[in-house]
């Protein structure tokens, strides 16, 4: 009997929109809401803890985090590239 053979992470195109991504990070990127949505947990916390500390000042990061994955693209949380 052989073992099933998995892909290795980060294989294959993410079932996240990047488009999504993006303009979750625009309209609610103060609160990493687009991080969050890509998975990336981290990134989206420190974004919020941020823009709390420097009392929503911190927020443009997130927009502009938003701005740039429309254009550039990005990856989710296991490194797998957005979908279009």
């Amino acid at each position: 009997m052989t073992t099933p053979h998995y892909p290795p992470a980060g294989y294959g195109v993410s079932d996240k929109s990047k488009v999504v991504a993006g303009v979750l990070g625009i309209v609610l990127g103060g609160f990493g809401v687009g991080r969050f949505y890509m998975g990336d947990t981290k990134t989206g916390a420190l974004q919020l803890v941020v823009t709390l500390v420097t009392c929503g000042l911190g927020s443009l990061w997130g927009t502009i985090d938003g701005i740039l994955i429309l254009i550039n693209g990005g990856v989710d949380g296991q490194g797998r590239p957005l979908r279009d």
